[in-house]
């Protein structure tokens, strides 16, 4: 299927994580010459970097695999409800190794631009190696969550201690016995991190900024017979997956909020909230998202269960978030988070009352006292959904680089496309159906749609596609309406865009990175658009030669 006998690959994707393994899985099941260029090490993306303790699924590990091999769900036993990074980087492994698709990845190969010559219709893609591949069709496949930030504080390079960011948690054992351990940031990964660690160090000191809800993980093993369980219904599984907005099991009560007695709330809630994974969120009343005095019944129950776990009052209500409500954004889970703060070795600092000054030669110093440490922790979040792109010079037709259009807002089609930028595809992009959902249940569809568009092209011997300006801005359009009717617009989150640390991304500034529609709803989008021959996007066998364009939509 080359169309040039010159092209190094038909298509290259960029990235080895959960979707870049499987869409070079769809690639080569088709016979197309396709690589893919992984800047690390090795295959994995998020579940080959993030080593720290106590990192782990917060999907049901069984919803969180891959469904499109039969082969792999009944070889594959699950060990745990929520599976662990070391569990799930073999998963990923094992995946790959059954299928051969390790020799069509490349590692060690950090790609540092693409570039779309405009002339001959292609990409030029430039990797850390040194090389100059060129391709026809590049395939974005880069994590949400896979460019950490450091925070805005001076000194960061004085500290004679170890130190790091989670993300780059070392993958040879630290022994943290009797070590004096300090962590900035309370957010998923801190809360991962700090429920695993506080009774194997000697002091841990955590420093807080703003608070975060959590709910229990509740995780727990599963036996032979309970996989085999889940192997007898795994159409069952994905089929509930696919009618929920989340993509994970668990489905909304749909009685409304305001038609149940108080006591059947509070006896719901008790339920859902000792239930594994994200019940007490998802499986709640759906008027918990956009309305204010549901979210605030459902806030003031959670900061009672809070309350109940934390013995100092006043570490307890410093564990309370006040600025937003219990859901509006994606819940992190704990497990033994908020009893950790009930050991005589684990401290809460709140930076909002005494901010960082300066990280010093021994340790952190805020405004109102020094402290000293073995090893500090950077849990302070990520350059969400477009930050791995903008770490990539980019750049589509008249040099237009894609940091640039995206500097204020992404704007895209379907979150797989962007005008300007052709034969250039994102399975999970910002705005696609990936973001706000069960990941891989997001990934699957993202892939499917991106290879099912390829092939509709080069069964047309055509070689250039591209979304129109129209269908991008409709497409946008939508996503910010969605926005106006969900609370997570009041949120600072990685869902609006919303890092301290990171140039642009200021408080009360919403940058709409997600689609909050749910999956059915996504997934009869991007099919009624495949259904209308790909209505709001261009093809052509030569888009340069206008005469020979053919506009759909």
């Amino acid at each position: 299927m080359d169309s040039e006998a010159n092209l190094d690959y038909e298509v290259i994707v960029v990235g080895a994580g959960v979707a870049g393994i499987y869409q070079i899985k769809r690639l080569i099941d088709m016979g197309i010459r396709a690589v893919v260029l992984e800047a690390d090490p090795d295959l994995g993306g998020t579940w080959y970097n993030n080593r720290y303790p106590g990192a782990r699924f917060d999907s049901e590990s069984y919803t969180y695999g891959y469904s499109f091999s039969r082969e792999v769900l009944d070889e594959w036993h699950w060990k745990e409800m929520f599976s662990g990074q070391p569990e799930n980087l073999k998963y990923l492994n094992f995946v790959a190794e059954k299928f051969d698709l390790r020799e069509h990845m490349q590692f060690d190969c950090r790609v540092q631009s693409a570039v779309f010559d405009e002339n001959n219709e292609l990409w030029n893609v430039k990797v850390s190696d040194g090389r100059e591949l060129s391709c026809r069709i590049v395939i974005f496949a880069l994590g949400l969550l896979s460019q950490p930030t450091m925070p805005r504080v001076d000194g960061v390079e004085d500290f004679k201690g170890r130190a790091w960011h989670t993300y780059n948690w070392p993958h040879e054992d630290v022994d943290l016995t009797d070590q004096r351990v300090g962590i900035i940031g309370t957010g998923a990964t801190a809360i991962q991190v700090i429920g695993e660690i506080a009774d194997k160090v000697g002091e841990l000191t955590v420093f807080q900024r703003r608070p975060n809800w959590v709910a229990p993980l509740n995780n727990s093993e599963i036996s032979e017979d309970q996989m085999e369980e889940i192997r007898a219904r795994y159409d069952e599984i994905f089929e509930t997956c696919a009618r929920t907005p989340g993509g994970f099991e668990h489905e909304p009560d749909r009685r409304g909020f305001y038609e149940v007695s108080e006591a059947e709330k509070y006896e719901l809630w008790d339920r859902l909230y000792d239930e594994p994974g994200f019940s007490i969120w998802l499986r709640n009343f759906r008027e918990i998202f956009t309305d204010e005095q549901a979210n605030a019944e459902l806030s003031e129950y959670i900061a009672q269960r809070i309350r109940g776990r934390v013995k100092d009052p006043a570490v307890a209500e410093k564990l309370i978030p006040k600025d937003h409500g219990f859901g509006v954004q994606r819940v992190p889970m704990e497990t033994g988070y908020l009893e950790a703060y009930n050991r005589d070795n684990v401290h809460l600092v709140d930076i909002s009352e005494t901010p960082l000054e300066r990280i010093t030669e021994k340790g952190i110093r805020t405004t109102e006292a020094e402290f000293e440490f073995d090893i500090i922790v950077y849990a302070t979040g990520f350059d969400a959904i477009t930050g791995s792109f903008d770490h990539i010079d980019i750049q589509g037709r008249d040099g237009l680089t894609l940091r640039e259009k995206w500097f204020d807002n992404p704007t895209t089609f379907l979150g797989m496309m962007v005008s300007g930028f052709p034969n250039l595809l994102m399975p999970s992009g910002p705005q696609s159906g990936s973001a706000s959902t069960n990941y891989p249940r997001g990934i699957e569809n993202g892939v499917n749609w991106c290879s099912d568009l390829l092939e509709y092209m080069w069964a047309r011997d055509l070689q250039y596609v591209e979304a129109t300006a129209e269908a991008e801005t409709r497409w946008t359009d939508h996503v910010i309406k969605m926005y106006s009717v969900m609370l997570m617009r009041k949120a600072q989150s990685w869902f609006t865009g919303y890092n301290s640390n990171v140039d642009g991304h200021e408080a009360g500034k919403i940058r709409y990175m997600v689609y909050n529609g749910g999956t059915p709803k996504y997934v009869a989008t991007i099919n009624d658009v495949a259904t209308k021959g790909y209505e709001g996007i261009r093809f052509a066998a030569e888009s340069k030669r206008l005469g020979n364009v053919t506009a759909v939509g």
